[in-house]
């Protein structure tokens, strides 16, 4: 019923970390807005639990020259990319840091047949994921080496 239903790559479990309140069933609904991310990463338990995790990885390095982050740009993890690209700045100052920003080839705003969505709220969720994706590509490239906008298309994805 999920994406990672179909998943065949075993993950360390180092490598994953689940954000509970954001899960299908989770309490706090979908992960739409850049404040959502950030504010993510604001909670001292989390930021802890993930430095944890990023120093097991790093602790393996012989010479560690810098880091690959993959964001998603279209929705709150452009705000959860912002905030780990900030803390690996800060604590890995002068290795690099290469950060692509991905948005979909096609948007899904408008699509869905079982639901016909009134204007209002297409255009809602066009300027939200505008603003996510403006606020990402300049949070984002504030902290990084190197920032890569990927798509398929030249809008950014973005009507």
């Amino acid at each position: 019923q999920l994406w990672s239903d179909y998943l065949n790559v075993r993950l360390h479990p180092k490598s994953v970390y689940v954000v509970r309140q954001y899960m299908h069933d989770g309490d706090c609904g979908c992960l739409e807005a850049f404040g959502q991310g950030e504010s993510l990463l604001q909670d001292p338990g989390c930021i802890e639990e993930l430095e944890d995790r990023l120093h097991f990885y790093v602790e393996e390095c012989d010479y560690l020259q810098g880091f690959q982050v993959l964001c998603d740009l279209h929705s709150g993890f452009s705000g959860v990319g912002a905030k780990v690209t900030e803390l690996l700045y800060d604590e890995y100052s002068g290795k690099g840091i290469l950060t692509w920003g991905l948005t979909p080839a096609t948007s899904n705003v408008g699509v869905n047949s079982n639901v016909n969505f009134p204007l209002s709220q297409d255009f809602q969720k066009n300027f939200s994921r505008l603003m996510n994706t403006a606020l990402g590509i300049v949070h984002l490239s504030r902290h990084s080496s190197l920032f890569c906008p990927l798509s398929l298309r030249g809008s950014l994805g973005i009507k």
